[in-house]
């Protein structure tokens, strides 16, 4: 690509991360690399397990094998975050990934995980031919002001009210 924008997948609806990999799969279908950064995640997701041996795409995660709440932060969840932060940030120098993925980045900076400058950083540093996307709720406004799209998903109904749990190959 001689251009690449950054796209933004935000909202509390479902899809932001499924979206993302869509993405992927689609860029990989044209013989696209993708780099997929996991913010705040940790447990084996299908798509972990669909695309590990996937010869266009690479994750990472950077996070706990548990869900993690707002008031439980530690230093150790900054340090996987920036850990995950400077990884994507390799890959995205390197000349290899046409599009890189850093999902979940937005809550990481509505728990304060990272801040926003350190993001804002990042998206300075992006080579002019790399797409990039960031998905998560709560993306803040100076990541919506830089974006050239953004998408947000909306809840409408969700089966979560009623105690559906997240479940193998649907949620996670």
């Amino acid at each position: 690509m001689e251009r690449g924008y950054i796209q933004v997948y935000t909202g509390n609806g479902k899809g932001k991360t499924t979206a993302a990999i869509g993405q992927a799969i689609r860029a990989a279908g044209h013989g696209m690399h993708t780099y997929i950064g996991q913010f705040m995640k940790g447990q084996v997701y299908g798509e972990l397990l669909a695309l590990e041996n996937h010869p266009l795409i690479e994750i990472e995660q950077y996070g706990d094998a548990r869900c993690l709440r707002k008031e439980e932060v530690t230093s150790e969840h900054t340090r996987q975050a920036r850990q995950g932060l400077k990884r994507a940030e390799e890959k995205m120098a390197n000349g290899v990934f046409d599009i890189v993925i850093l999902d979940e980045i937005n809550v990481t900076l509505w728990f304060g995980i990272l801040d926003i400058d350190e993001v804002l950083d990042f998206l300075d540093r992006r080579p002019v031919n790399v797409e990039l996307i960031l998905t998560g709720r709560y993306a803040p406004e100076a990541i919506l002001e830089r974006a050239d799209l953004v998408t947000e998903m909306a809840e409408v109904i969700h089966y979560f009210a009623n105690g559906i749990l997240a479940r193998d190959g649907i949620e996670r």
